[in-house]
């Protein structure tokens, strides 16, 4: 009996070391197939930075299927992908010195006390512009450079067709004292918001009368004003 209880326990010991190796095989089985799953998962886009990438449009950075473009953000449903779409709104731009024709006139009127030259602008920039306040205006002198003063009309905002025109106008006092006065030489104007001038010839009368100093005699009417300048 005795020899008979030893072997028993024997085999059951032999027994249980056989069932813990097959577990452990199996754990391990488990644990070698699962990087691989995950892994796979990643390179069919269904998520991680692959899809994150794929779902920013040209326009910005996009979130949950949808695209901004043009400042507008335009709707995907899910996938994590967009298309552009959406052309943003038309905004008219100011007038550019490059695309103005500019010339000036004498449209000084008999019986007005002063003299006025108008200065008209003439879009040929083959698109619609926005141009409003005041040019600057410079006249040369035999004396120096000149500037006008504003006349301190309200100003209108102008939207400018291709082909159209605008004009303002510039009022100066004529010489009348008998004096050679200041001979004017030609007339710088720079269009609103622009830096770019453009030099024209002095059509109106040849001499101003001689200032004390106190300020400029000439002055500039807004966009829009010619000949209603003073």
């Amino acid at each position: 009996m005795r020899a008979n209880t030893i072997t028993i326990a024997v085999l059951a010991a032999v027994a249980g070391l056989s069932l813990t190796a097959c577990s452990s095989d199996g754990d391990a089985t488990s644990q070698g197939t699962s990087p691989a799953t995950s892994a796979s998962a990643s390179a069919d886009g269904g998520s991680g930075t692959g899809a994150a990438k794929e779902g920013s449009g040209s326009g910005g950075s996009a979130q949950d299927g949808a695209t901004v473009s043009a400042g507008k953000k335009t709707g995907g449903t899910g996938g994590g992908q967009g298309t552009n779409a959406g052309t943003g709104s038309h905004t008219t731009g100011k007038c550019r010195t490059d695309e103005l024709e500019v010339k000036a006139m004498d449209n000084t009127i008999d019986g007005d006390p002063g003299g006025t030259v108008a200065v008209e602008f003439t879009n040929g920039g083959g698109r619609d512009c926005v141009m409003s306040g005041y040019a600057g205006v410079d006249l040369k002198t035999n004396a120096g450079s000149l500037s006008a003063k504003r006349t301190g009309e309200p100003a209108s905002r102008v939207v400018l067709k291709d082909g159209e025109s605008v004009a303002f106008g510039i009022t100066y006092p004529i010489n009348d004292s008998g004096g050679s006065g200041v001979r004017i030489t030609g007339l710088v104007v720079t269009p609103p918001d622009e830096t770019k001038s453009v030099s024209l010839s002095w059509p109106g009368a040849a001499t101003l009368p001689v200032t004390d100093g106190s300020g400029t005699p000439v002055k500039v009417g807004p966009i829009g004003s010619a000949g209603q300048g003073g």
